[in-house]
């Protein structure tokens, strides 16, 4: 843990980042002040930066016997109708209420003189996220398998949630959910990139031109995957909690199962910037065959049409990565040398991936 900040990330004091001429993501003496008002822990923090995410922030705040997990957008300026914070830990709060496993939300800041972004506290959970390396308790080929079967199996809890009245309600319309999604990225290209890939284009003219029926309504995640799950420090595999609900909304339930797939790391598979989670190279892993077969078990959906909602889960992928590049590239990730970088051939080949779903592969890289 660090406990004597420097730099332009964190700092120690409101005066210090007047000074600076990008605000920081962490102030101490604001953020002591808002755990203060809250009765969370006294004396001096301590922080550490945790998880892998690419847009929102999240840092692990200890502070006189008090543990707890601090999440913010990016610096401003942020792109509207994202990185809602406020929102997010509304979701969380109302899916605790119908046993999804989510951290307990403890405090929401929507005051944006504190950080510049309003940010949410949520208790910390002891547990493990699978990501590049295999936990050893999770290492043996039986707890490779459960694990992969836990991913699936929690997916299908969340999606046989009955979202037809009540508090979840108000979480989103599920009619017409996948055009909304179709026609809101076609418009977030236009505004996220600063150079000409048609490949946009040809992949969302296809997607809009051969929607899907929808077969159900349910909690869509948005993020689904393996390093948005935390499981049980040991065996056997269990999933504690789902992370990252900034994408959450009522639509498809296949729209979050063509993510897990089309993201899953799986040997043989070519990599995408979307691999978050190599460990599922090594064998023992359900494939993304396996993956699907076990969810449609389970649900009895009809998958035929899953390769559309993989090809839209890497088309949207493609452009909010963009957004991501184009941020890097206006000199807004200063301290991103990999990530933002890569999306230069990282996000034409993801594109490239979209139409391979959608039968478009020839043309797609042009």
């Amino acid at each position: 843990m660090h406990t004597v900040p420097d730099g332009v990330e964190v700092v120690a004091t409101r005066e210090s980042a007047r000074h600076l001429d990008s605000p920081p993501l962490l102030v101490l003496d604001a953020v002591t002040g808002f755990l203060d008002a809250h009765g969370i822990g006294s004396g001096r923090l301590a922080w550490q930066r945790i998880g892998d995410g690419q847009s929102n922030v999240t840092y692990l705040i200890e502070r006189g016997g008090a543990s707890v997990v601090l999440r913010r957008g990016p610096r401003p300026p942020l792109p509207k109708s994202t990185h809602d914070m406020v929102r997010e830990a509304r979701v969380q709060r109302i899916l605790h209420g119908h046993g999804v496993p989510v951290p307990e939300i403890l405090a929401v800041c929507e005051d944006e003189d504190v950080l510049g972004v309003p940010f949410y506290l949520m208790s910390r959970i002891d547990g493990t996220v699978v990501t590049d390396t295999i936990p050893p308790h999770l290492s043996p080929a039986d707890q490779r398998r459960l694990t992969s079967e836990a991913v699936v199996d929690t997916l299908v809890a969340l999606h046989g949630i009955d979202v037809s009245g009540g508090d979840l309600a108000s979480l989103g319309r599920p009619e017409g959910y996948l055009r909304r999604q179709v026609d809101r990225f076609r418009g977030l290209w236009e505004v996220n990139t600063t150079r000409d890939l048609p490949a946009v284009e040809r992949v969302g003219e296809w997607l809009g031109s051969n929607l899907p029926a929808s077969q159900a309504a349910s909690v869509v995640h948005g993020d689904y995957r393996m390093g948005n799950l935390m499981f049980a420090p040991q065996a056997p595999a269990r999933v504690l909690a789902i992370l990252d609900w900034e994408m959450a909304t009522l639509g498809d339930p296949l729209a979050d199962l063509g993510y897990l797939t089309a993201t899953w790391s799986e040997a043989g598979r070519p990599a995408t910037p979307l691999e978050l989670t190599k460990a599922t190279r090594s064998p023992g892993y359900l494939t993304q065959r396996g993956l699907a077969e076990r969810y449609r078990s389970r649900t009895g959906l009809d998958l035929t049409p899953l390769p559309w909602y993989q090809a839209l889960a890497l088309w949207k992928a493609a452009i909010f990565c963009e957004a991501i590049h184009t941020r890097w590239r206006r000199g807004e990730r200063p301290h991103d040398t990999s990530f933002g970088p890569s999306l230069a051939s990282g996000v034409p080949l993801l594109l490239e991936r979209a139409g391979h779903y959608a039968g478009l592969t020839a043309t797609t890289r042009r």
